[in-house]
């Protein structure tokens, strides 16, 4: 959802040393570097400034859309032309001042069970990292705005912002390159030398002459040839360096698409039920990815190394209390227990596994009866 423009309400009152709001003011540098400092006391790894010059990454996204990679999410399509313009979101900015975006880093990674070992145990659930904690979309809004207000509160003028934290049609991945906070990998995601690609990213769209940060040159963090994300994807996602086929994408499966998964992509899934993190773990760069320190993003009821029949026998009261504050609870329980069927479906044969899916074979659902259908044909192929 966009936020209605939060800079009508009256700024507070300005310091004696307030920069002036006039563009030929000399102290712009002076308060990007304060931008950056009050970044970090916020709990922002970085913080860096871009021009939005989307013109070069536009062509690409219109190129990828009319490929179809895009699947289901309409909604990719319909605001290509906002997303191009991240001016569009102020439509009170004064014409004689330029749009800047300061986009900011906040890393994640949780202090969790080893990846490698709940994919290698298929009877286990894999959970994207990103989602073993607190859903980040309030968290990292409430400090961005923090940190817009601080801004605000610098200056002798009102002044035009707004977050956005995937709450907005924005490039956050082109907008954060061009402030040099990384580059984009041949995965998609955006890497950075620091922290690999384990971090959220936000953004403050506001206008102010402010200086804008440089991307990396050439030298300063690359791919080079390595291309083990390619291969390191269950289901053939990454169709080529820096092309991903979302329809494909596990993370698409089993969050963005609302109906059934593509049988020939059932068993690729293994036993993946909440995104993936397969072409993170395969990255080099990741070896320099620290556990966050931030209290929110820390594991939460066990969801690193659960069983997968424990959470399918979740009632949909269940899942509504465990998933309260998570990013998984936006796909529902319908959804919820088609994943998993999926990985039951996927995993070692057992009493229990075929026990769980018979509970279900009857669900008023017909996603979840046809997902259950397809796991127990599965089981009963292995043990033909």
């Amino acid at each position: 959802m966009i936020d209605p423009p939060l800079s009508a309400a009256p700024p507070p009152a300005a310091p004696a040393d307030a920069a002036s709001a006039d563009p030929a003011h000399p102290n712009w540098a002076t308060l990007a570097a304060q931008i950056r400092r009050w970044g970090r006391e916020l709990g922002f790894q970085a913080v860096a400034i871009s021009e939005a010059q989307l013109g070069e990454a536009m062509q690409g996204l219109h190129a990828w859309l009319a490929q179809g990679f895009h699947g289901e999410m309409a909604y990719m399509a319909r605001q290509a032309g906002l997303r191009a313009d991240p001016g569009a979101l102020l439509p009170e900015r004064p014409a004689d001042l330029p749009l800047r975006v300061i986009s900011a880093r906040m890393d994640y990674l949780p202090e969790a069970a080893p990846a490698s070992g709940i994919l290698a145990e298929g009877g286990r659930a894999y959970i994207a990292r990103y989602a073993l904690g607190r859903d980040y979309h309030k968290l990292m809004r409430r400090r961005l705005a923090e940190l817009a207000r601080r801004i605000q509160a610098s200056l002798a003028a009102p002044l035009a912002w707004r977050v956005c934290t995937d709450s907005a049609p924005v490039l956050e991945v082109e907008l954060a390159r061009q402030a040099g906070l990384g580059w984009r990998g041949k995965h998609t995601l955006l890497l950075s030398r620091e922290a690999g690609s384990y971090f959220f990213l936000g953004e403050i769209v506001l206008a102010l002459p402010l200086p804008a940060d440089r991307p990396l040159g050439a030298r300063e963090g690359r791919c080079g040839s390595c291309s083990r994300c390619l291969p390191a994807c269950p289901t053939g996602a990454i169709v080529a360096p820096y092309r991903l086929d979302a329809r494909r994408c596990i993370s698409y499966l089993t969050i963005e698409l609302k109906g059934s998964i593509p049988e020939p992509l059932r068993a690729p899934i293994g036993n993946r039920v909440y995104g993936c993190d397969d072409c993170q773990l395969a990255c080099p760069w990741n070896r320099f990815a620290r556990v966050s320190a931030e209290a929110d993003f820390r594991v939460r009821h066990g969801l690193d190394a659960a069983q997968l029949v424990d959470l399918f026998a979740w009632d949909e009261a269940t899942f509504l209390t465990r998933t309260e504050g998570s990013a998984i609870r936006r796909i529902g329980h319908e959804r919820w227990l088609r994943n998993l069927a999926v990985g039951l479906g996927n995993a070692p044969a057992s009493p229990e596994a075929r026990s769980a899916l018979e509970a279900r074979a009857d669900h008023p659902s017909a996603l979840v009866r046809e997902h259950v259908a397809w796991a127990r044909a599965r089981h009963a192929a292995r043990q033909g």
